[in-house]
């Protein structure tokens, strides 16, 4: 089994509180979830205004498809958010099972 990871971090400019970031990321990951099926989360930069590390992870028999998977999610992701994509990062670990 393949395990994928992608790291997105966004830049929230002109943000000024931590309510109006977490409209901004729940929304986008719920429309995330909903249309790719994935396990999301905020992993990173809870306290700050303006920035948000988002992990992503998939799962399944072929890295080659959870590489087109992610490469899906950061394109949906600098297309759909109310944000800038900073910064992305993918790994992809192998397990037996």
């Amino acid at each position: 089994m393949h395990v994928g990871l992608l790291e997105v971090v966004l830049r929230l400019e002109g943000n000024s509180s931590l309510k109006g970031k977490r409209k901004v990321v729940k929304s986008l990951l719920g429309r995330v979830k909903a249309r790719f099926n994935t396990a999301v989360a905020e992993t990173g930069g809870q306290d700050l205004y303006e920035t948000a590390v988002l992990g992503f992870a998939v799962c399944g028999p072929d890295q080659r498809v959870l590489n087109t998977v992610l490469d899906n999610i950061l394109d949906f992701v600098e297309d759909h958010a109310e944000a800038e994509v900073a910064d992305s990062r993918m790994e992809f670990d192998f397990f037996f099972g």
